[in-house]
């Protein structure tokens, strides 16, 4: 038993921790700048309050939500030349980053969905996406989410890990974690049920959708 995790450093030199600390700094300024600029724009602009531009407000807090997940404290681990997490926040980073990653992808699968009913059926468009449809697809995007993390997260950190705490990632990552199991079947077999549940949802998450 352990309280924290040892991420992996990008460089024992101190020059070139900072080097990496400003880069991520530039990286991740520049997200929040774009997207804060998307976000912003669509919700002040009555004229942008259609399905296209919702998926794409959704889509960028999303964005904004998954680069926040991992970059800060990457970012004070190259300032402070630390690399311990704790196994909390570990834990919260592996449900946020997975929760905010299968949503994104679910959301890509609807707004795929939107401009196909917008160029094979126009005269359909507004009937099929009017605003309580949207709301709902936008639900089921973050709701796959939600339970595609819940899954993989509880089933990740119930597995005992006796090969020490020293994970070779910058951020918490499943199959880094899995790696520090007591056997190979428990990474294997955790391996196939991310691909397999992934897969299930995402494939029940179209279905629902059409």
């Amino acid at each position: 038993s352990f309280t924290e995790f040892l991420l992996l450093a990008f460089t024992d030199t101190w020059v070139l921790q900072l080097l990496t600390f400003w880069l991520f700094l530039g990286i991740y300024l520049a997200a929040l700048l774009g997207n804060g600029i998307i976000i912003t724009t669509i919700a002040f602009d009555h004229r942008l309050h259609t399905p296209m531009y919702f998926f794409l407000l959704s889509l960028s807090l999303l964005d904004l939500g998954s680069i926040s997940t991992t970059l800060p404290k990457a970012m004070a681990n190259s300032l402070w030349e630390n690399r311990a997490i704790s196994y909390l926040g570990c834990a919260a980073q592996v449900f946020f980053f997975l929760f905010l990653m299968t949503a994104e992808c679910s959301l890509l699968t609807v707004m795929a969905y939107d401009r196909y009913v917008a160029i094979c059926k126009p005269l359909h468009y507004g009937t099929l996406l009017g605003s309580r449809a949207c709301a709902h697809m936008a639900a089921a995007a973050w709701g796959s989410g939600f339970l595609h993390a819940v899954l993989h997260t509880a089933s990740t950190f119930s597995l005992p890990l006796c090969r020490g705490n020293a994970l070779d990632q910058f951020f918490c990552e499943i199959p880094h974690i899995l790696k520090l199991s007591c056997s190979d079947s428990d990474y294997l077999g955790e391996a196939g049920f991310l691909v397999l549940s992934a897969c299930l949802i995402l494939g029940c998450f179209v279905f629902i959708v059409l």
